[in-house]
């Protein structure tokens, strides 16, 4: 305790990281502030009162959506749709750059181009927002009407008019683009990455209500709570070793030097030795987010059927139940298919090769080339199939965390995108202050100064 005492000292005491992690507090104070001030004319504690009757509401992607922007979407905040419409429009710029000749070429570009394709982004966000906003207010419409009996008790306007529609469309792209803009602003003047760092938030706020139900609802006088905890530590060890772990190939690169005078030279050649780090996980959080996005239509398809009794329907039902063992065989099959086609269209192992060879690099018994590319892809397959067999561990642990009797609430932290996301923001963040604290003689948050990487 002593120890770690004196590194936070260690930290305050440098003037840059100060106030570095001074800004990030304050943008995260006002986002958090945002996510509680209700669109115009609704009233928020009749809407929140009547969502949380709706079990349906917690689970699946509308679930997911909520705890990342921090319970926004459910208080039916000017912050609803949070950080994810940009998160959206960085994954489709992402896939574009692998078919749309423009987008590579700009990828190519540096600095201008990285600028350039952030620029797109944006745009593409606002786009995306124009259509999730009035989706949105629908949506909250058509939640509240079985419920309430009608939209009087938690509209103050009548929700369907041009002037309820128009402006909370205007309100929530508004919100979205400062989310983005405060998201930015963390990551150039503050700590760590600031897009990940406000979904984290908005994740770790849903945590403290979690604890305090579970603690509440156990009647063995808390056993049952201190196993859950020690479990929740566990599984978070597991996602750090998940998130870190490496496969190192060994690479050796040739110089050739001159020796001796002017007279008598002679040529020599050294080599040097470093290693390619492939990840074991390199796709991150992506598999999971994609299959959660496709889970979601069984839920949608029950509307479709006109028997709501039908085998059909019940099987839709058991699928878009995250907590059943349909849903989870599914999500996993999904998981390790996306994990695999992630991968394969993110690390590009004819162009690692082709960059070891123009770098003079080889791997010691391959030939350059060809051959190392297709040695780089072997392995990436071989390690890829454990890593994605960990991950859907992950993924479905909340709903093995549910059957052995853990409170809903908690159980979504035992796995998933949300612990994956949080464990890798916190590492980031954690890598980033250890800099800091090393480029100015201190000992860092972690005992050799850095994160390990597991091989």
């Amino acid at each position: 305790m002593k120890g770690f005492i004196q590194t936070i000292k260690n930290i305050w005491s440098i003037k840059e990281l100060r106030e570095k992690l001074m800004i990030t507090f304050f943008f995260l104070v006002i986002y958090r502030f945002g996510s509680y001030v209700p669109l115009p004319g609704i009233d928020v504690n009749e809407v929140t009162r009547l969502l949380a009757a709706q079990a349906d509401s917690q689970q699946g992607l509308l679930g997911l959506l909520n705890s990342f922007t921090g319970g926004s979407f459910n208080r039916a905040s000017i912050l609803a749709l949070g950080i994810m419409p940009y998160i959206s429009a960085s994954i489709v710029v992402q896939l574009m750059g692998l078919a749309v000749p423009y987008l590579q070429k700009l990828q190519k570009d540096g600095d201008s181009g990285r600028k350039k394709i952030t620029q797109i982004t944006r745009w593409l966000t606002i786009a995306i927002c124009l259509v999730q906003a009035p989706a949105y207010l629908t949506l909250l419409q058509t939640q509240l009407l079985p419920y309430s009996g009608g939209f009087a008790s938690a509209y103050l306007i009548d929700p369907g008019t041009f002037w309820f529609i128009v402006p909370s469309t205007i309100i929530l792209v508004t919100g979205t683009v400062f989310t983005m803009w405060m998201g930015e602003k963390i990551t150039d003047r503050g700590i760590g990455n600031g897009i990940s760092i406000l979904i984290m938030v908005g994740i770790l706020a849903d945590l403290p209500r979690a604890l305090i139900n579970a603690f509440e609802i156990d009647q063995t006088g808390g056993i049952m709570f201190l196993l859950e905890i020690i479990g929740l530590l566990v599984v978070i060890l597991l996602c750090v070793m998940l998130t870190q772990a490496v496969r190192k190939v060994p690479v050796q690169y040739v110089r050739r030097a001159q020796v001796g005078s002017s007279s008598y030279m002679r040529s020599m050649t050294d080599s040097v030795r470093s290693y390619i780090p492939l990840k074991v996980n390199a796709s991150g959080v992506m598999p999971i987010i994609f299959a959660q996005a496709i889970m979601f239509l069984p839920a949608t398809l029950i509307g479709f059927v006109s028997d709501p009794n039908s085998s059909l329907s019940l099987f839709f039902q058991k699928v878009a139940d995250p907590f059943s063992w349909q849903h989870s065989v599914i999500f996993a099959f999904l998981i390790i298919i996306f994990t695999f086609f992630y991968t394969a269209i993110t690390i590009p192992v004819n162009q690692m090769a082709d960059d070891l060879k123009r770098n003079g690099g080889i791997i010691p018994g391959i030939k350059p080339g060809k051959d190392t590319a297709d040695f780089l892809d072997d392995v990436l397959s071989k390690i890829t199939l454990p890593g994605s067999l960990f991950l859907v561990v992950i993924a479905v642990l909340p709903a093995v965390a549910h059957l052995f009797g853990v409170d809903q609430g908690l159980a979504m932290f035992y796995g998933g995108t949300s612990l994956l996301i949080m464990v890798a923001v916190i590492l980031d963040t954690i890598q980033q202050i250890n800099t800091y604290l090393l480029n100015h003689h201190y000992d860092g948050l972690m005992t050799t100064g850095r994160s390990k990487n597991v091989a």
